[in-house]
């Protein structure tokens, strides 16, 4: 008896699969949020809302392209102090997390101050770190820093003791070390919940470093916001949260395609 298996898929379908895909991924959501936006102008046209109540978005496209350099140049201020904060918390996070995932002891000693840091409010550590660092860059650096590190800590934590127990004892069976056993095993299996860490904490960066500028910045997103709302300005306030938003959404989407880059051997990363 002979059995038709169906062929494999080719290079060429394949490819065509994985284009139609990504026009979908980019285009649904282009779609959406065009016909979110036509609905919010149509709304305010038909309702005549005053600009200072809601603008219509024409207007604060309006705003966004009248002074454009204004914005980039808040944005890119914003964009230095989120990434500079998250990178900080990575690393010291990883850090951090290698000694405790190795010792319970350690683990013991330094979950509860950094939990500790996560609860404690940032409006109150604000003009703390104005009051030790100025008014410069470095404030708002430590604030997206101290947002972002407790997310990073516990993915580390529980990525690098999230091992197969048999690929562990057969690393064991070839008299390997903990080193060996460290950066052959544990770092691969930690890197999922280590992007995952990412995620959650790319926004949190963005947040953190706004947060610090209204307090305590002289320039930025956050000062922009605190101008346009002293001005009731609010076409230029909505451009801001679009501006931000924008970097958010960029940020993500970075992440995700080094996570997929990275990731390609794991689960995560397949092709549904």
């Amino acid at each position: 008896m002979v059995t038709d298996y169906p062929d494999p898929i080719s290079p060429e379908n394949a490819l065509k699969r994985r284009t139609l895909r990504t026009l979908v991924i980019i285009l649904v959501p282009v779609l959406v949020s065009a016909l979110l936006l036509a609905a919010w102008e149509l709304w305010v046209r038909a309702r005549d809302v005053k600009e200072y109540l809601l603008p219509a978005p024409s207007a604060v496209i309006r705003a966004l392209t009248d002074e454009p350099g204004r914005f980039a140049e808040a944005a890119y201020l914003s964009l230095q102090a989120a990434i500079g904060g998250l990178i900080i918390a990575s690393l010291g996070a990883f850090i951090l997390g290698t000694a405790m995932a190795h010792s319970r002891v350690l683990e013991r000693s330094i979950y509860p101050p950094a939990l500790a840091l996560k609860v404690t409010p940032i409006v109150a550590v604000v003009p703390l770190f104005t009051i030790w660092f100025g008014f410069g860059l470095m404030p708002r650096v430590l604030i997206a820093a101290m947002i972002t590190f407790f997310p990073m800590l516990v993915n580390t934590v529980i990525g690098l003791r999230s091992v197969d127990p048999r690929a562990h004892d057969f690393l064991r069976s070839l008299n390997a070390s903990r080193w060996q056993i460290f950066w052959r095993l544990r770092v691969p299996s930690s890197l999922p919940y280590v992007f995952a860490g990412l995620r959650i904490s790319v926004p949190l960066s963005l947040i953190g470093a706004v947060v610090a500028e209204f307090l305590s910045g002289s320039a930025g997103m956050g000062q922009l916001i605190l101008i346009a709302n002293g001005d009731f300005d609010t076409p230029v306030l909505f451009g801001a949260v679009f501006v931000l938003a924008g970097l958010g959404i960029a940020l993500t989407a970075t992440v995700a395609l080094v996570e997929r880059r990275v990731l390609f051997w794991h689960d995560s990363s397949l092709d549904a």
